[in-house]
């Protein structure tokens, strides 16, 4: 289970609400807005009750005009703890009523098409029922308003009985709260990219822009500072939180002959932590290409901070850093595990293949029920100390990978579905943490799609999200998005891309 604890403005924004928006008029007058506003309390109630909803559902007072609506769609833009609004037309609520309000939106938008009750009391129905029952009718008017004036949104139908519906809504709730995360988002990258690599590279501006998150560059030295001030004791009681949690290499432990390199990167993590928490910062960034005076490239430090929740990207990489923290928040509290990731190297027996999937040190410990190793082996790059890390295999079963890439005139968020399966045999001399997994629906047509999309070669790994939430997320934050899944082939994909940049450029301000 993902637990956060990485600092950032959002998380002092209060826990995240979504506002429950009822349409009616005034013309059906008092007795039947009270069943109304009864009614549409009662589906509230319902959906927050909901299993694994991970949200508080507000739910506001039935709004009958056009000034109730503007005003409330501007209180919910300045609500810090609102990440979105579901709207419901219980009645019929003449949708020109909504065009301020709409236009002026800039929260997500949920349209919940629905009704009070799932079943028909088919011996009773009168006029008076159908008067009150006329979502079916109504959540047409406000359809037609949404497209009318261009509103992105999700839309649902069902009853809120329905676990399918709820989930859903559920998932559009996460992608909501990743939203608001990337609003107030603080990245550090220590140093700049590997030299002469071209998809780490980005806008900073368009990415602020896009998504909120603020990304600044600080001295590898600036934090070498902080690390050198750490206190032995906190050092003293950190080594032994890694032998309690771990199975530590002996000659990490006291009194072997590798104890300092370990307390080195015990060190390393206090101050990386000190050094996040005190700037606010939520995501950040290392290059083994520019370590300062660091003497270990940070592994261990890297792996435990994911773990908590961090944002990170190797080699400089900001923008998987970005999505890795946006990952973690939208798959907060779901079992799974989500981890920073990079395609290796492949397995390409006909019938058999696989891809193995690792980094240098930085795999997150999330997407392993097992208990980590902590060992320490030589890193023929980067010209330092041996460098302490976690060592692992991930949990097979259902995931994501996910990589975000900067095409110029727009951000593009390639989803593919695959599965994370066990190793052929075991892996005795790989020195660090990894995942094998099967692409759906081949690895040629995984491969060729992700090499036609420029997707990046640094991803984000999650078993704890579905790529209904990334859908959501990329609608929010006006990402392209595409999925290669097992329904995929490379001509179908080369159209979709083609389609999707007529669409985008055709879309974007002149």
């Amino acid at each position: 289970m993902t637990t956060l604890s990485a600092t950032s403005t959002a998380a002092s924004s209060g826990a995240p609400e979504v506002w429950f928006l009822t349409g009616s008029q005034s013309l059906y007058g008092p007795e039947t807005l009270e069943q109304v506003a009864t009614q549409s309390r009662a589906i509230a109630e319902r959906l927050a009750a909901a299993a694994g909803m991970p949200v508080t559902i507000a739910w506001k007072p039935v709004l009958l005009d056009a000034v109730s609506i503007h005003r409330q769609m501007l209180a919910a833009n300045s609500a810090p703890e609102c990440v979105g609004v579901i709207a419901w037309m219980h009645t019929f609520s003449p949708a020109k009523m909504w065009i301020a309000g709409l236009d002026a939106l800039q929260k997500p938008l949920l349209h919940l098409h629905t009704q009070a009750d799932a079943a028909l009391p088919w011996s009773t129905i009168d006029m008076d029922f159908m008067n009150l029952n006329q979502a079916a009718h109504g959540d047409r008017e406000f359809g037609y308003i949404q497209s009318r004036i261009g509103v992105a949104r999700k839309t649902v139908a069902g009853h809120v009985q329905s676990p399918v519906v709820t989930a859903r809504i559920g998932q559009w709730a996460r992608a909501a709260v990743g939203r608001r995360e990337l609003r107030s988002l603080r990245l550090a990258r220590f140093g700049d990219n590997m030299r002469d690599v071209a998809v780490t590279e980005g806008d900073k501006v368009e990415a602020q822009l896009r998504f909120g998150v603020s990304v600044n560059t600080y001295g590898v030295n600036d934090l070498v500072a902080v690390v050198d001030q750490v206190a032995d004791d906190d050092i003293d009681k950190l080594v032994d939180e890694y032998a309690d949690t771990y199975s530590v290499a002996v000659e990490l432990l006291p009194g072997g002959d590798r104890h300092a390199s370990l307390r080195y990167g015990a060190r390393i993590e206090l101050g990386l932590r000190a050094f996040l928490a005190d700037g606010g910062f939520g995501a950040f960034t290392t290059n083994f290409e520019d370590l300062g005076g660091l003497r270990q490239l940070p592994g261990l430090a890297v792996q435990r901070l994911m773990a908590d929740g961090y944002g990170f990207g190797g080699e400089g990489d900001w923008k998987t850093s970005v999505l890795l923290r946006a990952t973690k928040v939208m798959a907060a509290g779901l079992p799974g595990g989500t981890s920073f990731m990079e395609d290796y190297t492949y397995h390409l027996v006909p019938g058999e293949e696989k891809i193995l999937g690792a980094h240098m040190l930085e795999v997150c410990p999330t997407i392993t029920s097992a208990r980590p190793s902590l060992e320490i082996h030589p890193l023929a790059i980067g010209g330092r100390e041996d460098p302490v890390r976690l060592r692992f295999t991930a949990d097979p079963g259902p995931a994501v990978v996910a990589g975000l890439s900067d095409l110029g005139d727009r951000f593009r968020l390639t989803v593919n579905e695959v599965d994370v399966v066990e190793p052929d045999a075991e892996l005795p001399m790989l020195p660090v943490a990894c995942a094998v997994w099967q692409p759906r629906p081949s690895l040629s047509t995984s491969a060729e799609s992700w090499l036609m999309a420029g997707a990046p070669h640094h991803t984000v790994l999650s078993k704890a999200i579905s790529v209904e939430v990334l859908e959501d997320f990329a609608e929010m934050t006006g990402t392209e998005i595409v999925v290669i899944d097992a329904d995929t082939t490379p001509r179908s994909f080369q159209r979709e891309l083609r389609w999707n940049a007529a669409y985008h450029r055709l879309a974007s301000r002149l």
